[in-house]
Formats: structure tokens, C-alpha cells, sequence
């Protein structure tokens, strides 16, 4: 049986809300959406941009943060196959169902109102903190967030590489620039490796400008079988891999990432998605990285292959990670600067850069774009192209 998801599925559609008027109206004590609202408005725009109607889509996906049979209410599908599941795991499911022949054309929708709903990412209430994140088996010693877990990760890191504060702080440099270039974008001041430096510490050796945005939104991808896309629009974007590697062993003790920093997970997946896609490092043109934190993309960088094993720092500083030098690293600002929609404005990102529409931030010739997530003990990588 061909099990092999490479140009099953492309993306023919691609929406999301205004996240700059979104982010005015809430710190002016609106609220103008809750998740499931956030998630519809993207939806629209998401059929808009494809040409579709509601009734062409036959499969549903949504986010975690939205219920998935409410949603199919509102949304006004009725679908004959769908689930829940975050950005990445999304589209390996839509391209999965698919190929099995459950559905044809999956909308993927996600909304989120965490900033008037004053969603917590940290302390005693943690969001999510009951379920799967499993920093809080360590809230007992005062290890309740997210950002504690990625700052004890990477001082480790830091310790053994030699990666200094400033090389770090060339992430949050290149994709201010990015977001510079993006109307869509929330923090659009240009700013500095010295600027980075002087930013206050959140848990050291993190500093403020390494963490991601906390704001509402909503985006939407609509992903159809390519010969069916190819009908629908002259530019579908195809999915050309999918790969997937879990680090379970040790999980809830932190262990895989604290040592190892998703590097086998990362080296796994790395060989499943550039195999299926017949492409390699060098064939990518732009790579979007999951930034809750800055110290995601190192790490990356790393377990794909971009460069040497211990050598993101060297990589950072030398070769570059912006648009303006080296290899452009999330082109749109990412969760840093654009938008945090947890993952799922990242895929936004890549279909525009393939479609060539991203104006002053438009890598040329843009023909591969590699996604990568490495979040909770999983990695999870796509590689989109024409």
C-alpha cells in the first residue's frame, strides 16, 4: 500500500481577522470575539480567497480552543468526516484523510480570544496546566510556566554550545524586520541586537523580546486533493512532506528536552519530511518555525540540518536569519512579532510565500518553504511548495 502523503493535498485557501484591530479593540475593553467568533471571521476570509462555498467543504479540523461540533453548528458545515487538532497535526490529518478518501476538501479553523478571556500561560491556573503540559508535575518547586521550562532548557544549551545572549538575540532582530515589512504584523518597530540586550530579563536567560505575543485572533486554511485543487485555482500551494516524531520516553519529567533538546526527534522527522518531499536543506528557500520562544529556531536549525550541531549560534550571527542576510527565518515576524495564533498564522505565512504575495518580505523565487514545531515532547514538520 503507498502510504507516501507527498502532493496528495494542497492548500487552496488561506484567511484570518484583522489581529491589529483586534489587539486595539481589546486594549480599548472590547471584546469583540470569542474563540468561536475569532475562528468564523476567519473562515469567510479562508472561502473568499479560495472562490469555494460552505458546501464544498466536506471535512472539518478545528483548533483546541474551540469545541468541534459547535463549531460545524456556526460555521453552517455539515460534514461527512472531521476532529480537533492543533496547526501542525491539522494539515498531516487533512492530507491523511484525503489520501484514505474520507473527504476531499477540509477546512482547518482555529480562533482564540486568550487576551480578553486573560488566558494564563503560567502560575497556579496555568492554561492547560490539568492536562498535557507537564511542566506543572514541577510546580511543587516553582516551575509553572512555560517560559521557566524553555529558560532552564536553554541556559543548559547555552552552557554547553557557547551560544552567547547576543547571537540569541538575532532571532527577535530578523523577525522584527520581518514584521516591519508586514501591514498584518502587531510589533513593527525595527529594533536592535543592543536594544535586545537592554530588554529586561522575564526568567533569565530569557529576555522579554525572546517571548511570543499574547493577543486574539483567528485563521483558516481550506486544503483539497491537488488534481481537484489544480481545478479550483492555477496557484494551489502543494504539500510536498509531512513528518512526525514523538519523544515520550521521560516526558513528564522534562528529560528529552532539558537533554537532548529535541535533537533525535528533530533528526528523525528531518528524514521522514525531506525524504518524502525529495528536497533537502539546501532546497529551502524560507523556513517558519514554531517561536513560542526565540530559542525554538537554534534548535531547529540544528536538528534539520541548517547548520552544525552546536553551531546556531555562529550560524545566527555569521550567516544570518533575515531577510536582509543569509537564510530567511519567519518571514512575517512570527509568534515574536506578528501574531501568536500558535502556529497556525506560521502556515499562513508559507502559502504566501509560496504564492509570491508578500510584497516587501517576498523571499525571490520562493519554491520550498520548511515548517517546524517542536512543542510538548513532539517534533512535526511540513514542506509546502509550487
Amino acid at each position: 500500500m503507498d502510504n507516501n502523503l507527498s502532493k496528495v493535498a494542497a492548500v487552496v485557501g488561506v484567511g484570518h481577522t484583522d489581529w491589529r484591530d483586534d489587539f486595539r479593540r481589546v486594549k480599548d475593553g472590547e471584546k469583540p470575539h470569542d474563540s468561536n467568533g475569532y475562528a468564523v471571521a476567519a473562515f469567510k476570509n479562508a472561502l473568499v480567497d479560495a472562490g469555494l462555498k460552505a458546501s464544498d467543504i466536506d471535512g472539518l479540523i478545528v483548533g483546541p480552543t474551540t469545541p468541534y461540533e459547535r463549531m460545524g453548528e456556526v460555521l453552517g458545515l455539515d460534514v461527512r468526516w472531521g476532529g480537533q487538532a492543533d496547526a501542525m497535526l491539522a494539515v498531516i490529518q487533512a492530507c491523511m484523510a484525503i489520501k484514505s478518501g474520507l473527504a476531499k476538501t477540509v477546512a482547518l479553523v482555529y480562533g482564540n480570544n486568550q487576551r480578553s478571556g486573560a488566558v494564563n500561560y503560567g502560575g497556579d491556573n496555568a492554561a492547560g496546566g490539568g492536562s498535557f503540559l507537564s511542566y506543572i508535575y514541577h510546580a511543587p518547586w516553582g516551575l509553572t510556566s512555560q517560559g521557566a521550562l524553555y529558560a532552564l532548557m536553554f541556559r543548559r544549551y547555552m552552557e554547553e554550545t557557547g551560544l552567547t545572549s547576543a547571537q540569541l538575540g538575532e532571532v527577535a532582530v530578523a523577525q522584527r524586520l520581518g514584521a516591519s515589512l508586514n501591514p498584518n504584523a502587531l510589533m513593527q518597530e525595527r529594533i536592535t541586537v543592543d536594544d535586545y540586550l537592554a530588554s529586561r530579563f522575564v526568567c533569565e536567560p530569557l529576555h522579554l523580546f525572546d517571548y511570543c505575543l499574547i493577543n486574539d485572533g483567528g485563521v483558516a486554511l481550506i486544503i483539497s486533493e491537488t488534481s481537484l485543487a489544480r481545478s479550483m485555482r492555477k496557484d494551489p500551494v502543494v504539500i510536498h512532506g509531512v513528518g512526525r516524531y514523538d519523544l515520550n520516553k521521560g516526558a513528564t519529567s522534562l528529560e528529552p528536552r532539558l537533554t537532548n533538546f529535541y535533537l533525535p526527534a528533530q533528526q528523525k522527522v528531518a528524514e521522514q519530511v525531506f525524504n518524502m518531499a525529495g528536497v533537502g536543506p539546501s532546497d529551502i528557500d524560507c523556513v517558519q518555525v514554531y517561536d513560542s520562544f526565540s530559542c525554538h529556531i537554534p534548535l531547529a536549525l540544528e536538528g534539520y540540518g541548517y547548520c552544525e550541531v552546536g553551531g546556531a549560534g555562529k550560524f545566527m550571527s555569521e550567516h544570518g536569519i533575515s531577510l536582509a542576510k543569509g537564510l530567511p527565518v519567519n518571514t512575517s515576524g512570527g509568534h515574536l512579532s506578528e501574531s501568536y495564533m500558535q502556529g497556525w498564522n506560521h502556515q499562513v505565512e508559507s502559502v504566501r510565500q509560496i504564492r509570491g504575495l508578500c510584497g516587501a518580505r517576498q523571499v525571490p523565487d520562493c519554491n520550498f518553504v520548511h515548517y517546524s514545531s517542536d512543542v510538548a515532547g513532539k517534533a512535526v514538520s511540513i514542506i509546502y511548495g509550487k
